[in-house]
């Protein structure tokens, strides 16, 4: 590998294959592009494709950027990052779906399918209809 190749992803402190996996499919691949992209528009793609939004990995992407431990957010700093976090969540949902999004909701994974049906009664029941008079 050379100076000019790119890096992998999991070369951050604190970023293995489950995150990266999930920086892949907001396409981001490497290291370079992560860091300079930083972290709130990195994870605003990472939201918008689908993946589902933690303010914990929201924040330690932040300290890991800025090479400090994830547990070093606290106070002030983690009430106004937890406010941003906030705001980008609002901002990309209002965003319209595309690609991923289309299809996989950000609520614990659902199926925008699964949560469309739901939403008319044909879905998976999961109490027992009223009864009719």
């Amino acid at each position: 590998m050379t100076q000019t190749d790119p890096l992998p992803i999991t070369t951050i402190s604190g970023i293995g294959p489950a995150t990266a996996e999930g920086f892949a499919r907001a396409g981001i691949v490497d290291a370079q592009t992560l860091r300079a992209m930083g972290a709130d528009a990195a994870y605003a793609a990472w939201i918008a494709a689908g993946n589902p939004p933690h303010f914990i990995g929201y924040y330690a992407l932040v300290m890991t950027l800025q090479g400090r431990p994830w547990n070093d957010c606290r106070g002030a700093e983690k009430a106004a990052l937890r406010v941003k976090f906030d705001a980008m969540k609002a901002r990309v949902a209002a965003q319209p779906d595309t690609g991923a999004r289309a299809s996989i909701s950000n609520d614990k994974g659902r199926l925008r399918l699964e949560a469309a049906l739901d939403e008319i009664g044909l879905g998976l029941r999961r109490t027992p209809p009223p009864a009719r008079p």
